[in-house]
């Protein structure tokens, strides 16, 4: 048997990591300024995380949420805490794309209603409602597509009032991204989330805040829609929630009810899962890692926008985006290649930066270093090449 080829690779093979850094079976060291498409929060086998999920392991590795597991109410207090939304319920699953599914699910059953709207060049995940309203015709199967989900203009507040006023008492949720990870680091302005907040409060619809890449502590505020200061409904989340073992989960406003069967869940809440969430907080919490995100998102932000080779900086803590002039199309090909640091991309020329959130400033001055010298790097050819 071999692999289904859904994945363009990269011919790297990743056998060991610890904080920013992986090593090749060659012993080839990279410097990971992507996380794994913003996943590692807290850095690769941080020994607190691995001490917690080997201690959990050796007591209980998995038992069904048929029985009280009491890890989970330890998650959903501490998670209260440092999120600041202690007065909110929590509903565990394995994957963002479980949570925005379980998202609108939820909405729907709570307003009894059908349509959603969703944004232009957005990305929610790729099971069935999930990948509904995610702005991407090319990764919707037939069996996908439904005629209950509107694409709006992002940040167009006017087209959102509008929509709302013709066909307002139709709308189950609105759901939005804080910042557009897959769409390119595209910022949700504080008005805009302001404005969702109003038309759903009016309608009488759910808001829900896609903080799948954009959450978690990444943006130097729990969730990027923070800065807002407008509350949503219902907050998705997964990524860096576990630093790499599959976790995720809603958390829902209070005035949401829950009944019996109307969400469920096999594998979702289990102790291993439990205790890289929990893990991943207490990391968070005693290192400091939401100012360190914001603290050395800045730093990096500020040097970017003096590289004159590089446009439309943009972003918030370590979530950052920028594109490379046309005469450095291949810039990220050569990061990776030239001076092994791996970066993500969002189509067409976007370098994404999704670091841990414990990168340091010494590897972002690596980092900035070895930009500088790869975009440096063809004009020394062109010399050497004039000679």
């Amino acid at each position: 048997m071999k692999l289904f080829d859904v994945y363009p690779l990269n011919n790297i093979s990743v056998v060991k990591a610890r904080g920013s850094y992986v090593w090749d079976e060659n012993g080839l060291q990279y410097l990971d300024m992507y996380g794994g498409h913003a996943v590692i929060s807290i850095g690769h086998t941080h020994p607190h995380f691995v001490q917690r999920l080997t201690d959990q392991l050796h007591k209980l590795a998995f038992y069904s949420n048929s029985v009280k597991l009491p890890i989970q109410n330890e998650l959903a207090t501490l998670l209260g805490k440092v999120s600041g939304k202690e007065d909110y319920q929590l509903f565990l699953c394995n994957s963002g794309a479980e949570a925005n599914e379980n998202a609108l699910k939820l909405a729907s059953f709570h307003t009894g209603r059908k349509k959603i709207i969703a944004f232009s060049k957005s990305f929610h995940g790729r099971t069935s409602l999930a990948v509904a309203v995610t702005d991407n015709p090319a990764i919707v199967a037939p069996v996908n597509q439904t005629e209950n989900v509107v694409f709006l203009p992002f940040n167009d507040e006017e087209a959102l009032e509008n929509y709302f006023k013709s066909n307002g008492k139709e709308i189950a949720a609105v759901i939005v991204e804080g910042i557009q990870g897959v769409g390119g680091i595209n910022i949700a302005n504080d008005s805009f989330l302001r404005k969702i907040r109003a038309m759903c409060t009016t309608y009488e619809s759910v808001y829900i805040a896609d903080g799948v890449q954009c959450g978690y502590g990444r943006t130097g505020k729990f969730f990027s829609h923070d800065y807002a200061d407008a509350d949503a409904d219902i907050y998705t989340m997964a990524k860096g929630m576990g630093n790499g073992f599959p976790v995720a989960g809603i958390i829902i406003a209070p005035h949401i009810s829950p009944k019996h069967g109307m969400l469920g869940t096999t594998f979702g809440g289990n102790p291993l899962a439990c205790s890289a969430a929990l893990a991943v907080l207490e990391v968070m919490q005693s290192e400091g890692l939401m100012q360190n995100a914001k603290k050395t998102g800045d730093h990096l932000m500020t040097e970017l926008k003096k590289i004159p080779e590089l446009q439309n900086v943009r972003g918030k803590g370590l979530m950052i985006g920028f594109e490379p002039v046309a005469a450095l199309k291949d810039l990220r090909k050569n990061l990776l290649m030239n001076q092994h640091i791996f970066t993500g991309e969002a189509k067409p020329n976007t370098i994404r930066l999704l670091p841990s959130l414990a990168l340091s400033r010494r590897d972002a001055d690596e980092f900035l270093d070895a930009l500088a010298e790869e975009i440096h790097a063809p004009a020394l050819n062109d010399e050497v090449n004039a000679h």
